[in-house]
């Protein structure tokens, strides 16, 4: 009698492992895509591979494709504006430290947009035309940027509202013909 109650609970504590492994893989986010001639901006409804610089995907629980950005301010502004889904499973940005090219960085420079650093209020031209933020996965990467460009370094979370959704100066374009390899305008 004891030895079936062992093999009970034995079969029992197996069920509960498989369990809350098959809970971690569902749960596990989805890898981020390559940017291809289907990736169109959320925002814009412009092809993203038409845009230089980095560029962000999120994804949302219950869809299989990502919502595309071109630019990384746009990225922020998905998280922040309160009708959009609240539901995130992964947020990705190019990490511009391992990007051997700024102008359409490549697919395996993506990195969680919540373990880079952003320089802001510099001179960096995104995709849009306007000054954005510029991801770096190495913070030294970031801040030798800074050195060259001017700007700040922040984290994720603590990423100026106010940068994001009232940021007057992003507004203004500077015409492209005025732009270093990096984006940075001269």
């Amino acid at each position: 009698m004891i030895a079936h109650r062992i093999a009970g609970l034995a079969l029992a504590c197996l069920l509960l492992a498989a369990c809350n492994n098959a809970r971690d893989t569902a749960s596990a986010p989805p890898a981020p895509r390559e940017v291809s001639v289907d990736a169109v901006g959320h925002y814009c409804g412009m092809n993203l591979i038409e845009h230089p610089g980095p560029k962000g995907q999120i994804y949302v629980h219950g869809r299989d494709a990502p919502v595309w950005f071109t630019d990384i301010k746009q990225v922020f502004a998905y998280t922040l504006l309160p009708e959009e889904p609240k539901g995130i499973s992964a947020i990705y940005v190019h990490d511009m430290s391992k990007a051997k090219d700024w102008s359409q960085p490549e697919a395996d420079s993506w990195i969680d947009a919540r373990q880079a650093f952003y320089v802001i209020e510099s001179k960096f031209i995104g995709g849009m035309g306007a000054e954005d933020a510029l991801p770096f996965g190495d913070k030294a990467k970031a801040d030798e940027f800074v050195k060259e460009h001017g700007g700040r370094v922040v984290g994720f979370e603590d990423m100026p509202e106010n940068y994001i959704l009232h940021h007057d100066e992003a507004a203004q374009a500077v015409p492209q013909d005025q732009h270093d390899s990096t984006g940075a305008h001269q």
